[in-house]
């Protein structure tokens, strides 16, 4: 039988999953070296939003891809092939996270504790008793000034991995899996067993705070 192969730049549909997991079930290699092969980076970046240590992510990933391979007679198909690899990344970098000791406690991780967190902080914003009350005080950077090597250079990609490091783990969750991996929103409920709303409000705040590193990091270039 021929080896399950997908184009590149091409997400599975639903034919091309249920001839993988068929093949997964009947132990071809080709087929799990087809399914490394176009999640495993994927899975990499995502781990490292809960363990910070390159290897112990790495770790994590192994023990994924043993664990898809253990479950796959049990895969029954009610979510994507790719929703479940990433549910099952998703709870096992958690727990990894929590007895590492390297992240946040398992309430942050859950997404407890964020709910009156502001996504931008107050002072941007003119107080009460001002005219134009609640309107912007600092308003958001504009960086058309800002050279476009400057912009896609490699100093800045790292200040916006930084900041994505230091994000609440949720939140670099979220962020990574629409902002890098290009998820849509549905997937990354399904995938995270979260709301639209809390995506949404999860996204916005990670957002905002990636944004404000780069408004920093842009702001040391700017002569006083």
């Amino acid at each position: 039988m021929q080896p399950v192969s997908i184009p590149a730049g091409r997400q599975p549909d639903r034919e091309d999953e249920r001839a993988l997991v068929a093949a997964l079930r009947r132990g071809e290699e080709a087929a799990f070296v087809e399914l490394v092969e176009r999640y495993g980076a994927s899975l990499l970046r995502l781990a490292r939003t809960f363990v910070r240590d390159r290897a112990v992510a790495e770790e994590v990933v192994q023990e994924t891809w043993l664990a898809v391979l253990n479950g796959i007679d049990r895969f029954e198909g009610r979510s994507s092939l790719k929703t479940w690899i990433f549910q099952i990344l998703s709870n096992r970098a958690r727990t990894r996270a929590v007895r590492e000791r390297r992240s946040a406690p398992f309430s942050a991780l859950a997404g407890d504790g964020e709910d009156d967190e502001a996504a931008v902080d107050a002072d941007r914003f003119r107080p009460a008793g001002d005219r134009w009350v609640g309107s912007w005080a600092a308003a958001p950077s504009d960086w058309s000034h800002v050279p476009e090597e400057r912009l896609l250079g490699r100093e800045t990609l790292e200040r916006v991995s930084e900041a994505i490091q230091a994000l609440p783990p949720r939140q670099a969750e979220v962020l990574v899996l629409r902002d890098v991996e290009g998820w849509e929103p549905e997937e990354v409920c399904a995938a995270l067993g979260i709301t639209d709303g809390n995506q949404r409000i999860l996204l916005h705040r990670a957002r905002s705070k990636v944004r404000a590193a780069l408004e920093r990091y842009f702001a040391e270039g700017v002569a006083p």
